[in-house]
């Protein structure tokens, strides 16, 4: 078709130059393409600075970890807190520096990540954060016992983690939804090296926790011997007051909060170090609130697997201490077959909840999010821990033969282990990635406008010009008159996986508590020590039980945020 040359100056003067024609579009988008290139460069820095940051504070502190830990090495414990000085005072200047420069220059925070950061997680935080404090205080008050034969860093290391403690939990209350615009140079490396600091903390607690459960409670095993074991390098340096030992046993059993406490803090900063210079539209979504209408069997059959896990956990600790040998080993039958009933239980809800998924009719989240990204990957990487120690005791039970009923509980135990990691690690990646439920209504009382009451004058409307079409928006059942009533219930199906998320989150927490205080089957029962030998055997179980603490921990966040989505 052609254009005449009085209709193409008529378009030409009306809308301007012709972009079909003349191309003046794609000057502006290669301007701005060029801008964002620019942009884009200069930020690359500030990813390449909190790169080189992260690897070297992560591996020196590696190093210092793992050379305080044996007393053969030439590194004690007062080195790796002089490095902890450091990196603590740094990430907390740096936190202050960050929180007043916000709050000075208006508009410094434009756009927010509505899935980081939520309330729930940021409490979670702040109760593991006073936990930590609690920790710090009992250690300082034990390390002053020893300052007159020990050296003043040991004192001056808790004081220094309680003020970071403080900062960092205002900052990442007040800041963990940041898509920060400004200086993102400084504040990739600023996050980059909050999160490298956190970890570094987490290696150190539960280098110190490990070898206090292998070497203090075990100390047949004295090859692994530390100055982590008293903490305070000298063995013939003797406190000078009473409590010590009180105050040393007192923080021990605080140092799981601890640790979860610093893993919370690497997550919501590696949020916010993924948010930097990200732009985020302002709708976000609805906020879900936490309610337990008409969800009643998960949380009661939750709770009594709660209590009973409890109950077999202070009789196993109890009866490990005594000395009789089938005392001990009637205890650890008893500790396993507890667990193989909690991990089968949890297994079978899991199975009905993936069930209730193939009949779910919601979509899947198309939305790209670091927060769910991260929360998928640590779910995954976490549960490697646990799974290396089952194959590992599945090897040795099998190898060594099966016929004591001891061995033929621990090898169900790992095998019931495995299956329940791999369906609670899709039944919880399955719910993340599914968009929040929508509510179904139910008749409810409306009066419909268009009726005649009986008894009203008829003639009142006679000739009115008043429309008396029905509304497209009115349901059929108000055109005959009827009071219906609109009110909201869950479907059958949301209500099932609500349930069953609650079960599972109450199996977990059962399933950290054990090992979180001091539940050691895997050092209680002595074949795959006999197997391996102690020198393999041990470090198998110092890294994967960690990892495995915080899968729990780590799936009873994720599978509280199922529940709110469903």
């Amino acid at each position: 078709m052609s254009i005449s040359a009085e209709t193409y100056g008529l378009m030409r003067h009306v809308y301007g130059p012709l972009s079909f024609c003349e191309g003046s579009k794609d000057e502006p988008e290669l301007k701005i393409s060029s801008a964002e290139v620019g942009k884009e460069k200069s930020q690359s820095w500030g990813w390449m600075g909190s790169g080189i940051i992260c690897v070297n504070i992560l591996i020196l502190g590696s190093v210092l970890v793992t050379g305080s830990t044996y007393e053969d090495i030439n590194i004690k414990a007062p080195h790796l807190q002089i490095f902890l000085i450091i990196i603590l005072l740094l990430t907390s200047m740096w936190m202050i520096y960050y929180s007043i420069y916000t709050a000075r220059i208006k508009n410094a925070v434009n756009y927010k990540d509505v899935h980081a950061g939520p309330t729930w997680l940021r409490g979670g935080l702040v109760l593991f954060a006073v936990l930590s404090i609690i920790m710090d205080i009992f250690k300082l008050a034990s390390y002053v016992g020893y300052l007159h034969c020990g050296s003043a860093v040991k004192v001056a290391f808790p004081v220094v983690q309680i003020v970071f403690t403080f900062v960092q939990t205002y900052f990442l209350w007040v800041h963990s939804k940041d898509c920060v615009q400004l200086q993102k140079n400084i504040s990739c490396c600023g996050l980059m090296l909050t999160l490298s600091t956190n970890l570094v903390l987490w290696m150190t607690a539960v280098a110190e926790e490990s070898v206090h459960q292998t070497v203090v409670m075990k100390p047949q095993h004295n090859s692994l011997v530390s100055c982590f074991t008293a903490s305070y390098g000298d063995r013939e340096c003797k406190c000078s007051h009473s409590s010590c030992s009180i105050f040393k046993v007192a923080y021990y059993y605080l140092y799981p909060f601890n640790i979860e406490y610093s893993l919370f803090a690497s997550a919501m900063a590696y949020i916010m170090w993924k948010n930097v210079g990200r732009l985020v539209g302002e709708h976000g979504h609805a906020k879900i609130k936490f309610r337990l209408n008409g969800i009643y069997i998960g949380p009661t059959f939750g709770i009594l697997l709660v209590i009973a896990g409890l109950a077999t956990f202070i009789a196993y600790e109890m009866e490990m201490k005594n000395e009789d040998a089938k005392t001990k080993e009637e205890a650890l039958m008893m500790h396993f077959i507890m667990n193989i009933v909690i991990v089968s239980l949890m297994s079978i809800v899991t199975v009905i909840g993936m069930m209730i998924y193939r009949v779910d009719d919601r979509e899947h989240v198309s939305e790209k999010s670091p927060t769910r990204n991260l929360d998928v990957g640590l779910l995954v990487g976490a549960s490697l821990g646990q799974f290396v120690i089952s194959y590992f005791s599945i090897i040795a039970m099998i190898s060594t033969g099966v016929k004591d009923p001891l061995n033929r509980l621990d090898l169900s135990f790992a095998i019931i282990m495995v299956i329940q990691l791999g369906l609670q690690n899709f039944f919880i990646i399955e719910g993340l990635h599914r968009l929040p439920s929508h509510k179904v209504k139910e008749p409810s009382v409306i009066v419909n406008p268009y009726v005649v009451e009986p008894g009203n004058d008829m003639n009142n409307h006679e000739g009115s010009n008043t429309n008396t079409e029905t509304s497209p928006d009115m349901p059929e059942d108000n055109l005959q008159g009827d009071k219906i009533q609109y009110k909201y219930k869950p479907l059958w199906k949301r209500q099932v996986l609500k349930e069953v998320c609650m079960f599972l989150l109450m199996g977990n927490i059962i399933l950290w508590i054990m090992p979180a205080f001091g539940a050691r089957p895997q050092f209680d029962h002595t074949t795959e020590t006999e197997f391996y030998k102690f020198n393999v055997w041990a470090p198998v179980v110092n890294v994967g039980l960690p990892f495995g603490i915080f899968y729990r921990m780590h799936s009873v966040a994720n599978l509280f945020e199922v529940f709110l989505i469903s």
